[in-house]
């Protein structure tokens, strides 16, 4: 939870509503029993995370405002106040087709209002203030009088301009509407924006929305779930910012609606507080996780916390990258099930921002450290990859393996500058925006250090006002120096995180751990260490906290060293895709091979003896970062004869968060400790060395995967890529392969896709066939053939041999549903 230092609104918004209808008057808490240091008390002065605010500041958010305009975004606000204005004035059938693509569009432009916000509240930006009003002018128009903010509905009321979208308000919220979720990142904008500047046109938006969803749903009988959680947060920070408990209480109405007996998708399988695995679309699990900790800390419901430590207990121990990133499948944008942890990962970068949230609010409710811990692997991985050095160019998707052509990015190879599905860019700005919010908190009298960077802040502990200084020039250093300059002698505990790699646990479990820290790379500098004043002091360590408790003076100093050796990391046996392989950290950051550093190729190398890994400060490469030399790699070679040849190489390793700044490129995480684990490329076939045509390919699905020669089966993870027709159901689809050269064939093996066991939309199709290519260019059925639908398994047909110079698969899909395909051979 991000805090600005208080704003609260005058009368009459502080003034309670109506009687509750939603539940008893509870006990309000006093929020989180750990509270943030405003970010806006402190400040990033150098080192490594200023450059990149600055980017993001002048790079990143103009970018954003820009292609909310470019796109449409904000102009369809125009145009839903223009439909209102012109069936006012007697037209009564006058609508507008929406510019955009989704129905969710709207957000993007509140996400971008609140980055902007964090942005004015630590520098003064006549001209980016100026922008924002405007902005807010354009959306406060396309408000509907009784406060209904959703323009693709006002900009064509007659008829849902979307399929998504039912004829009456709120009743396809549930499935993907989006209504309440767009009016989350709404009330997320609008409290920034006036903690920011003091202006309330925006606010006043808001409160006017949240009165049409207390009229709509305050009496509990309209019995609606939002389909997307966000406006759960939403919700609380606007009850924060009112004290009008009507806000809170609709936030959790909305979590208690919630389940039993709905779909995993959408996490609506069981009451909130009886959940116990992460499952289903993984931002919105962690937007639900995050809202759910809000509501406990506002209400003092202890069931929600339960709940989702139980939750966080089952990601961190069985669900969790190693770069902090969530959710494994493409499918659904979803968690897998224990173990699933395939190398093609998933791991939306708004998932990865998702658990940022989640993750800090856990340590407010607990003042833990293992949370921050899992906070700042994130930060510094899952997270930070999601957006280039240059700040103009995203990640939506952030795998731990790519093979340097793939279009994997939603329909991009590499970075891309901005998306149909544009959730992600806005996201990552208003992050980096208010990062310094995560690095310091207080409890009665404890001063967390949470997170290391050059930075002065001041915060209040014990009824003492403290000035704090960070020198530092982490992550590629653990020394930091830090100055604590009470305006008074004071009595209060430094609580200092002591991060858990410096402890030989890289997670707060049992799903990851070091096997050794490299000799030569500062495993000899022995444990870490908190001197005050120049003098070593014992420190007591708890829950994670190196704790300083003594009578601070102004001029006080405290350095902490945290040694910075390479360390190899092997996976639990349970994940498939770890096995017999190794991954590489320093510090917080984990490190990846790009094949830009190594010869074009990172795929032939195997680390079997990794004996000699050398730290090398490059200041000038990739905006300044450390990389490691790696002695002892062996690269990998096929032979004429079939097999292979081993030779010793020295190869480079980068931070991950750096991978792919330099247009596409092979990438890998995960080294092969053995030559035979060493994935060489499969012998050309008649099918890889077809040109590929299908009836239909949706945004960031490339057919690359229909002849890769990876199944479930063989595939070194258990999880083999695969192409689909989705979202297209219930039709008649193909794949056609035109062959280099004619050919006569009369075999096909064919792997079919289903995801619906996950609750995806993709089944066995309801039939299929098989034609070729007849000298006239027309296609005939081969006969003889048969087709089977079993799936996961490959599947093998024949038919009567025919020349030709090529083939179509053509498949029927059952009634609803979708298709796919892991493989498709031809003989």
């Amino acid at each position: 939870m991000l805090s600005f230092k208080p704003r609260i609104l005058p009368s009459p918004w502080r003034a309670l509503g109506p009687a509750l209808a939603l539940c008893a008057t509870f006990a309000t808490a006093a929020d989180y029993p750990v509270k943030p240091v405003p970010f806006t008390s402190v400040r990033i002065t150098g080192g490594f995370w200023q450059p990149r605010q600055e980017v993001n500041r002048k790079v990143t958010l103009p970018f954003a405002f820009e292609q909310c305009e470019a796109t449409g975004r904000i102009k369809n606000f125009d145009q839903a106040a223009e439909v209102m204005r012109r069936r006012a004035a007697g037209e009564k059938d006058f609508q507008m087709k929406p510019l955009t693509e989704y129905t969710f569009d709207d957000s993007d432009a509140y996400k971008s209002i609140e980055g902007a916000a964090y942005a004015l509240s630590l520098q003064r930006d006549p001209a980016l203030e100026a922008l924002c009003d405007g902005i807010i002018t354009r959306i406060a128009a396309a408000q509907e009088p009784d406060g209904y903010l959703y323009t693709w509905r006002t900009m064509h009321p007659d008829s849902p301009a979307h399929p998504w979208i039912h004829q009456k308000r709120w009743l396809n919220d549930p499935d993907l509407s989006h209504e309440l979720y767009n009016l989350g990142h709404l009330y997320e904008a609008g409290t920034a924006y006036y903690q920011a500047t003091g202006k309330r046109a925006l606010l006043d938006v808001c409160l006017k929305s949240a009165e049409l969803l207390w009229k709509d749903f305050g009496k509990g009988d309209l019995k609606i779930a939002p389909g997307h959680q966000v406006v759960e947060m939403g919700l609380a920070k606007l009850y924060r910012a009112t004290g009008d408990e009507r806000w809170i209480k609709l936030a959790k109405f909305f979590l208690d609606v919630r389940g039993p007996g709905g779909d995993t998708y959408a996490q609506m399988h069981k009451r909130v507080v009886d959940q116990d695995e992460a499952v289903g679309h993984a931002v919105r699990a962690g937007y639900m996780y995050s809202g759910m900790a809000d509501v406990a800390a506002l209400t003092g419901d202890p069931s929600y916390m339960k709940a989702i430590t139980r939750i966080w207990d089952n990601v961190v121990g069985r669900k969790l990258y190693i770069t902090g990133g969530i959710g494994a499948r493409g499918s659904g944008e979803a968690f897998g099930d224990d173990y699933e942890l395939p190398q093609r990962a998933y791991n939306e970068t708004c998932a990865a921002i998702a658990n940022l949230m989640w993750n800090h609010r856990m340590f407010l409710m607990t003042g833990e450290s293992k949370f921050m811990d899992v906070f700042e692997r994130t930060l510094y991985n899952g997270f930070l990859s999601g957006v280039s050095l240059s700040g103009d160019r995203f990640f939506y998707p952030n795998p731990l393996v790519y093979d340097g052509k793939s279009r994997n990015n939603h329909g991009h190879a590499g970075r891309a500058p901005w998306f149909g599905c544009a959730c992600c860019p806005p996201n990552v700005l208003r992050t980096l925006a208010a990062l310094s919010g995560y690095m310091y908190a207080v409890k009665d009298d404890r001063l967390f250090v949470n997170l290391y960077a050059q930075s002065q802040a001041t915060a209040e502990v014990a009824g003492t006002k403290v000035a704090l200084s960070q020198t530092t020039d982490y992550p590629w250093s653990g020394r930091i120096r830090m100055g604590v300059d009470p305006k008074r002698p004071g009595a209060f505990s430094l609580c200092i995180r002591i991060p858990g790699w410096t402890k030989g646990q890289p997670l707060p479990s049992d799903l990851y751990a070091y096997r050794n820290a490299l000799a030569g790379t500062g495993a000899e500098a022995g444990a870490w260490t908190v001197s005050v004043n120049g003098k070593t002091v014992p420190a007591e360590l708890r829950d994670g906290y190196a704790i300083l408790t003594r009578t601070w003076r102004q001029g006080d100093t405290v350095e902490v060293d945290l040694p910075m050796p390479v360390r190899t990391v092997v996976g639990n046996a349970h994940v498939a895709a770890t096995r017999g392989r190794v991954a590489l950290e320093r510090g917080p950051m984990v490190y990846c091979l790009e094949g830009s550093d190594n010869g074009g190729d990172v795929f032939d190398v195997a680390v079997p003896a990794l004996h000699d890994v050398k730290p090398v400060s490059r200041p000038g490469f990739l905006g300044g970062v450390t990389v490691l030399d790696i002695q002892g790699a062996h690269r990998i070679s096929r032979l004429k004869d079939g097999g292979t040849a081993s030779t010793a190489a020295t190869v480079t390793a980068i931070p991950y968060f750096a991978w792919a700044n330099r247009g596409p490129s092979p990438m890998q995480v995960w080294l092969p400790t053995d030559a035979k684990d060493v994935p060489l490329p499969p012998k050309p076939t008649l099918a890889s060395e077809s040109k590929v045509t299908v009836s239909f390919m949706r945004q960031g699905m490339g057919t690359e995967a229909l002849s890769d020669q990876l199944v479930p089966q063989n595939a070194t993870d258990g999880f083999a890529p695969h192409f689909d027709f989705w979202p297209h159901n219930g039709g008649v689809e193909w794949v056609d392969y035109q062959f280099k050269a004619p050919a006569t064939v009369s075999q096909v093996s064919v792997c079919w896709f289903d995801d619906q066991p996950a609750g995806g939309g993709c089944a066995v199709p309801e039939s299929w066939r098989l034609l070729y290519r007849t000298k006239e260019g027309g296609w005939q059925p081969v006969s003889g053939a048969a087709y089977p639908t079993t799936r996961g398994v490959l599947l093998n047909t024949t038919f009567a041999p025919v020349a030709t110079t090529g083939l179509r698969l053509e498949v029927r899909l059952k009634p609803g549903l979708s298709a796919g395909l892991y493989e498709w051979a031809v003989q």
